[in-house]
């Protein structure tokens, strides 16, 4: 388990296998060093606002239609919009990004844990159009801060490896326990 500290694994000792080359890339767990600093954000709310940014923490003025788009525009699955709303009203913390211009989120990061020890984090995602602007960043930033002001000292996130760069400078770090995630898989089993 990863408590606050500092941790020097490198992001480099992780590696991942493939069983075949048609294998789609795998998900992999990172967990973040927690920090006491609070409020040193790259970009201030202030300077987000008035590039036309709105930051939001509910899913009150949240259209699931327009976040589905976001989700399918950087490579997910399209999903249920009913089943996505059903997800945000079961998450811990969520903070997504307007544009004002277009009244649609641009930006999105979501938490789920158990309030006390443990968060993962989801769906993190940055419009194509409004990436390079440090949104996703912004959004990580708040989400992380929000979780540790929270008591919570155990953050993990699930990333697809070709953006675990991104998640490096934000203090995540693969579990220096050398813990590996696993997931359930539907898929049917090879008898040997």
């Amino acid at each position: 388990m990863l408590l606050r500290g500092t941790i020097s694994a490198p992001l480099s000792c992780l590696r991942l296998r493939s069983t075949t080359s048609s294998t789609p890339p795998l998900n992999v767990s990172v967990s973040r060093r927690t920090s006491t600093t609070t409020n040193n954000y790259s970009i201030s709310d202030q300077d987000l606002d008035s590039r036309g940014f709105l930051l939001h923490r509910t899913i009150a003025e949240l259209n699931m239609d327009h976040l589905n788009k976001v989700f399918v525009a950087v490579g997910f699955p399209k999903r249920d919009p009913d089943k996505i709303r059903t997800a945000l009203e079961h998450t811990d913390a969520l903070l997504w990004m307007e544009y004002r211009k277009t009244k649609r989120p641009v930006a999105f990061a979501r938490a789920t844990g158990d309030g006390v020890f443990n968060a993962i984090i989801w769906d993190v995602v940055v419009d194509p159009s409004f990436q390079g602007l440090g949104l996703g960043k912004a959004v990580m930033e708040r989400l992380v801060e929000e979780l540790v002001a929270k008591g919570i000292c155990n953050i993990a996130l699930y990333s697809e490896p070709r953006v675990l760069g991104f998640y490096r400078p934000l203090g995540f770090v693969a579990d220096p326990d050398g813990i590996r995630g696993m997931v359930y898989s539907r898929k049917p089993r090879r008898k040997k």
